[in-house]
């Protein structure tokens, strides 16, 4: 069965088949824009974006199914130290060397409606972590995954990783089937990692490896 595209890199207007050609290796300190059919993932303008992401950050969904509290009442009061901490964090993520925050937009109305993030690089072991945030506007759209699939090819095509792994929670399958659909594995359990509502709540860690990128580059059931 013939892929389709994983994405196109806008900077160099090259689509990334399923075994591209890298011209020359980069760098977390390089902020690319990545084009797929539904999302694109690019660099943070925090003037056009700030709504978008206070409402991301806001979302009750959200907040849960990423251990961000501990239940339903638990969501702190937006205050002046809170709207301080928000722009001095996102204004400062298109300068950071060491990792990668990329704003996941809708294609098709250019609306910001969450985040991709590669993280917790460890350059000798060429691995990190990964993790994705979207907002209300942006689930059960095949956002989701078509992001997942181009921050991971490009962290394995470009950035040149070993390893990328992640985190999911057992109240959040949803995101599992994503990354288990992109080829991630589930390698154990963190028992009770989180306790929401009352519940203890499990935690998986799933990983990917360039290997098995290499492989089916993102559709592991067609290879």
């Amino acid at each position: 069965m013939t892929r389709v595209p994983i994405y196109q890199v806008a900077a160099e207007a090259r689509v990334w088949h399923n075994r591209p050609v890298i011209e020359q290796r980069t760098d977390f300190s390089v902020k690319p824009t990545l084009i797929g059919e539904l999302a694109v993932l690019r660099p943070f303008a925090l003037d056009q974006d700030a709504a978008a992401l206070r409402e991301m950050l806001r979302d009750p969904e959200a907040l849960k199914l990423t251990g961000s509290m501990n239940g339903p009442d638990d969501i702190a009061e937006w205050d002046a130290a809170a709207e301080a901490k928000f722009w001095d964090w996102y204004s400062t993520r298109n300068h950071q060397a060491d990792r990668l925050d990329l704003a996941v937009a809708d294609r098709a109305s250019g609306q910001v409606v969450g985040e991709a993030v590669l993280n917790e690089w460890e350059s000798g072991n060429r691995s990190c972590s990964f993790r994705i945030l979207l907002g209300p506007r942006g689930r059960d759209r095949g956002l989701g995954t078509e992001s997942v699939r181009m921050i991971v090819g490009y962290g394995f095509e470009q950035l040149r990783m070993h390893r990328i792994a992640l985190e999911v929670y057992s109240h959040n399958p949803r995101a599992r089937r994503v990354y288990e659909k992109v080829g991630f594995v589930a390698e154990g359990v963190l028992r009770d990692a989180l306790r929401f509502d009352g519940e203890w709540i499990d935690a998986t860690v799933m990983s990917i490896l360039a290997s098995e990128w290499d492989h089916h580059h993102g559709y592991p059931q067609q290879s």
